[in-house]
């Protein structure tokens, strides 16, 4: 392969991992700015959230595109190639992390009007913080292509399952105690849920990368 060649390769490597980066900061703040929205009870910050949604599309449409344009004129192998099919699978995981953004402020808009005990939205504050410092580990590990990072990532998503199963059983006592507390609590518990699949997500990248860098998925590794 020519050096005009490789470098034109790299160009679009670059390229590719760069568009993940900015699609995964648009992600990332649409989760942060909806949870912030639905504990803050602010309707136009919620709806200025789900209407973000288009520029997510936008750039998972244009890395689609990018990345069947360069296997068409590259014709990569190995690593490369992984590198390539990793940058669609992680726009996948990063459109569906948008659109649970857009699901949690669409719970602040079903809120409008109630009030709600401070209490809960500490705890799901608490939940926001643990979820969106992951997705950033795994942003961070997808650019570095770190792969011990990677493992840190999956390895801590045991932490959010355990403090959505702690709000779950918290929520559900205050569903019990007083039926007025149901619609607030269910719109939370829903919001919690969708912030414990964005840590899926997140693992679902930790496990991609993984396997760009050793080839090797991590369904035989103890962890």
């Amino acid at each position: 392969m020519s050096d005009h060649i490789v470098t034109s390769y790299d160009d679009d490597l670059r390229e590719l991992t760069g568009r993940i980066a900015e699609m995964g900061g648009h992600a990332e703040r649409m989760v942060e700015e909806a949870v912030s929205a639905l504990v803050r009870k602010d309707l136009d910050a919620a709806q200025a959230t789900i209407e973000k949604d288009q520029i997510i599309n936008k750039l998972d449409q244009e890395i689609e595109e990018k990345a069947v344009l360069t296997i068409a004129r590259r014709q990569p192998m190995a690593q490369d190639l992984r590198h390539i099919v990793a940058a669609l699978r992680i726009s996948i995981d990063l459109e569906r992390v948008a659109d649970l953004g857009k699901n949690i402020a669409r719970n602040a808009l079903a809120l409008e009007g109630r009030s709600q005990p401070k209490q809960l939205t500490h705890g799901l504050e608490h939940m926001a913080e643990i979820t969106l410092d992951q997705l950033r580990m795994v942003l961070d590990a997808y650019t570095a292509l770190d792969e011990n990072a990677a493992l840190a990532v999956v390895q801590k998503d045991k932490d959010i399952d355990a403090i959505y199963n702690s709000l779950f059983r918290e929520f559900l006592t205050y569903m019990m105690e007083d039926p007025r507390n149901i619609t607030f609590c269910t719109n939370f518990l829903f919001a919690a849920k969708h912030l414990e699949r964005v840590g899926d997500h997140a693992t679902n990248i930790a496990e991609t990368i993984y396997y760009v860098k050793t080839g090797v998925t991590l369904e035989n590794r103890t962890l």
